[in-house]
């Protein structure tokens, strides 16, 4: 697996997000969104306020929407469980 890249998006990232939002047959996130990149490729965004998330059908994506989804509610100031993904997707990473 490539370096994972979690980052708040930007303006200029308005059309892939667009993009990856066709790809999956969802509408785009709203409000500040948060992306999940793998070496330079999007592969999911989710909506910080909403939890919605649109993703790359066709990458093994799923785990990563959760990773967004547990950064969102921490940056809404919530507290979730430690996701099992955490235990998955972790040691993969480092």
């Amino acid at each position: 697996m490539e370096n994972i890249t979690i980052r708040v998006a930007t303006a200029a990232d308005q059309a892939a997000v667009r993009r990856l939002a066709v790809l999956d047959s969802a509408f785009p996130p709203k409000g500040d969104i948060l992306l999940a990149e793998a070496g330079t490729e999007l592969w999911a965004a989710v909506s910080i306020d909403s939890g919605h998330a649109v993703a790359d059908p066709f990458r093994p994506s799923a785990d990563l929407v959760e990773l967004l989804r547990l950064r969102a509610a921490r940056l809404r100031g919530e507290s979730p469980a430690q996701p099992r993904v955490l235990a998955r997707v972790l040691p993969r990473v480092a």
